[in-house]
């Protein structure tokens, strides 16, 4: 060890007395989250302040310091497991060294994002009759962090405060009715002291809106209403001036009134406050079926639409609506990105969005003028579609004038016939968010729908992603499903080599899109359709999920596999990334969930629902996590099952009812498998959870209202009759499916 001089000693000594002697340095707060910090959040690239880490949701980090040279020395850090196996959708948020992150049922936890230490956690109670309201899982993407104080909205509609030190409830408000089918599962936002959220639900029939509440005391500060009041009056809130001038014009007569129309604010928020305009995307209509909701007539404003206001007000700049009547579920609530790009020589400040409908458009942010829209998945002219094929509801066109797209006809279900339409409602981009890496110019969709290769080598717009709409005129049910869309799909094949073909099918992408030239520059093709959403960095990256449970980082420019970590279980959360001690770390939420797993469990990878994870990755990381304990799926026994029920009345009663949490063909595995459920065995066990709701306080609330004790057991006999069918494929298969090693 080399002695210090003593000249060098007496200044050190010197040091030491003078910080001895110094005032004690107060720690920031908590939590110390503020408009400044995240306007010049590039200014602390460590953090990650925001669900989006910034307002202008990039959801790009400048961190460098892992990189394609390095990346394959990326190990574990740290990991935490949860007591929550459905769907896991939250974007942690880092910081001042606390990372904060959600679970499914909203359940809230902190920890030191070091070294992993929870700090603490918060469970809302919210109860389990709630997830029946939910239409796509009872998933949570995260919380919004301000001044102290850590924000999340609630499956069962409530707005909660929480003291960002230790958990501790600050306040709570109520922000849906909830009598009627409303969730929250969106990440609120703060902005200007105000936290934005809004809610789901338009599947079952409500009314739309986005609110605005006061940060400290939790008072409302404004609401604006998506569709027009039912009864025609006005709601005295922000929305009612443009009702009356433009919006309420756009609606006809029609169940809209009963239903609510829609229009669900559920996801999708950015600001920027250059032109003080908060950005909010808006959801499908309430029934979906655009001749049934308003008699198929008007645009139906502000459905699948992008909407201008202003936070402090909640007062409408400018909207664009994305899909003008929109009859398939195409919603614009998919993540919206702010740039500036350059584009015809022109600096231009736009907002960018994929949504469902498969368009990628390209907005001035400050007017709403389209400056740009073509087809992120492909879309054909239908006299172009080969016969038999699925038709694309859009030509691939977008008139640049109007800004509407142009439609393919016969994609409008009004004949009582079955209309096979691309892409289904899962669209060709869902909730999974986009990221945005200025440097390269180049923007990362995790696309659902890519295209399938036809005869002769050229993409088709085919696969098992399209639907068959057609038109129900079933009566409004409260709080029911109420699409009015026929969902008894043709049966799924019923031998091994047939649902293996339609697996394969069902692929997924990972799409580098160049947002100024409207054009891919390159893509990698996925196993499966429901991967996670994305993450790039300046250290040339960019950072998936995957359903079958792998989280791999690609070469930003080419789309080059360059590193990958098998999770497991299935990722749809986007990856984040955060610095500490000069180290960089990438932090994602795993567990397999939401609209896909429950409703087409059957054609994506198979296992049963595991114990959510968020998974803390470093440079040199050492810390392994356990393997799962992977149970094989109960064996299917259906010896001497017999019902008195009518299984094709029973087939349409479960497409009606249960399929979207049970799966096409009662295929599901995410929630409990009805094929391989005790209570199929007996009419009173089945009877005693579906009518009596035995099961309630599990997720499954009583179905009394809508179905009857014979409804029920013609479900029953439908169970019966696809359980000999799927015990026939897992005698086929050795070993049974669904079966997979833990890691």
């Amino acid at each position: 060890m080399r002695r210090l001089g003593w000249a060098a000693a007496a200044v050190v000594t010197g040091v030491l007395a003078l910080v001895a002697c110094a005032p004690p340095q107060k720690a920031a707060a908590p939590g110390n989250v503020s408009a400044e910090r995240l306007i010049a959040a590039d200014n602390e690239p460590g953090q990650w302040l925001s669900p989006g880490r910034t307002y202008d949701e990039q959801r790009h980090s400048p961190l460098a310091k892992i990189t394609e040279a390095n990346v394959v020395k990326l190990g574990v850090a740290w990991f935490a497991e949860f007591d929550t196996d459905r769907g896991q959708s939250a974007t942690p948020v880092m910081v001042d060294g606390t990372l904060y992150t959600t679970t499914a049922w909203s359940k809230v936890f902190a920890f030191d994002a070091k070294t992993g230490a929870q700090k603490w956690a918060f469970d809302p109670q919210v109860p389990g009759e709630f997830g029946r309201k939910a239409c796509c899982d009872v998933t949570n993407r995260g919380v919004a962090v301000w001044q102290g104080k850590v924000y999340v909205g609630t499956i069962d509609g409530r707005l909660i405060a929480l003291d960002a030190a230790t958990g501790a409830k600050a306040w709570e408000k109520v922000t849906v009715d909830q009598t009627q089918a409303y969730t929250i599962t969106m990440a609120p936002r703060v902005i200007k002291g105000k936290v934005i959220i809004g809610n789901g639900g338009a599947e079952y029939g409500v009314r739309g809106y986005v609110s605005a509440y006061d940060a400290a005391t939790g008072d409302l500060a404004w609401r604006f209403y998506t569709t027009p009041n039912p009864k025609g009056e006005p709601d005295n809130a922000a929305s009612d001036k443009i009702m009356a001038e433009k919006a309420g014009a756009t609606w006809s007569d029609g169940r809209w009134k009963e239903s609510g129309g829609g229009g669900t604010v559920w996801d999708a928020l950015a600001y920027d406050p250059k032109f003080d305009i908060l950005y909010v995307g808006t959801g499908n209509g309430a029934p979906w079926n655009h001749q049934i909701r308003s008699g198929g007539k008007g645009d139906n404003l502000f459905l699948s639409s992008i909407l201008a206001l202003k936070p402090d007000t909640g007062d409408y700049v400018w909207h664009y609506q994305t899909t003008p009547g929109d009859s398939w579920d195409y919603t614009a609530t998919q993540h919206m990105i702010l740039a500036d790009l350059t584009i015809a020589g022109k600096a231009r400040q736009v907002i960018m969005q994929a949504p469902k409908n498969g368009f990628f458009y390209v907005l001035d942010r400050a007017t709403g003028e389209l400056i740009s829209a073509k087809p992120y998945i492909p879309m054909l002219p239908a006299d172009q579609t080969p016969p038999g094929a699925p038709i694309s509801w859009s030509t691939g066109e977008v008139d640049l004038k109007t800004g509407r797209p142009v439609e393919n006809p016969g994609v409008r279900y009004t004949d009582g016939k079955p209309h096979l339409v691309f892409p289904a409602p899962y669209g060709g981009h869902n909730w999974h968010p986009m990221s945005f890496n200025p440097s390269d110019g180049l923007v990362y969709i995790p696309v659902l729908a890519p295209p399938m290769m036809g005869p002769d080598g050229k993409p088709l717009p085919i696969g098992a992603l399209a639907q068959p709409f057609m038109t129900d005129k079933a009566p409004y049910r409260p709080a029911a499903w109420n699409t009015n869309v026929n969902f008894t799909l043709p049966a799924l094949p019923d031998d091994k080599a047939g649902r293996a073909a339609m697996r394969a099918m069902l692929s997924g992408q990972l799409l580098a899109w160049d947002p100024v030239k409207q054009e891919a520059r390159w893509a990698v093709r996925l196993p499966s359709f429901w991967n996670g959403g994305v993450l790039s960095t300046a250290g040339g990256l960019v950072f998936q999920g995957t359903a079958e449970g792998d989280l791999i980082a690609y070469n930003a420019k080419t789309g080059e596999k360059v590193w990958s970590y098998a999770a497991t279980n299935g990722i749809i959360a986007a990856p984040m990334t955060y610095e500490l001690s000069g180290e960089q770390y990438v932090a994602v939420m795993v567990g397999y969930g939401g609209a896909a797993p429950l409703t087409a469990s059957a054609l994506l990878p198979q296992r049963p629902r595991l114990p959510g994870r968020l998974l803390v990755f470093k440079i040199g990381g050492t810390a392994t996590p356990p393997g799962y304990d992977v149970p094989e799926l109960a064996k299917i026994d259906v010896t001497g099952l017999s019902s008195k029920g009518n299984a094709a009345l029973g087939k349409v009663a479960f497409s009606n009812n249960c399929l979207v949490c049970h799966g096409e063909n009662a295929s599901g595995a995410y929630l409990p498998s009805l094929l391989r459920s005790p209570i199929m065995r007996d009419e009173a066990s089945f009877k005693s959870v579906v009518i009596d709701g035995a099961n309630a306080s599990a997720g499954m609330a009583s179905f009394a209202k809508y179905l009857t004790p014979k409804d029920a057991e013609n479900i029953r006999a439908y169970l019966i009759e696809q359980a000999r069918v799927q015990g026939k494929l897992e005698a086929a298969d050795a070993g049974g499916a669904g079966k997979k090693p833990g890691r």
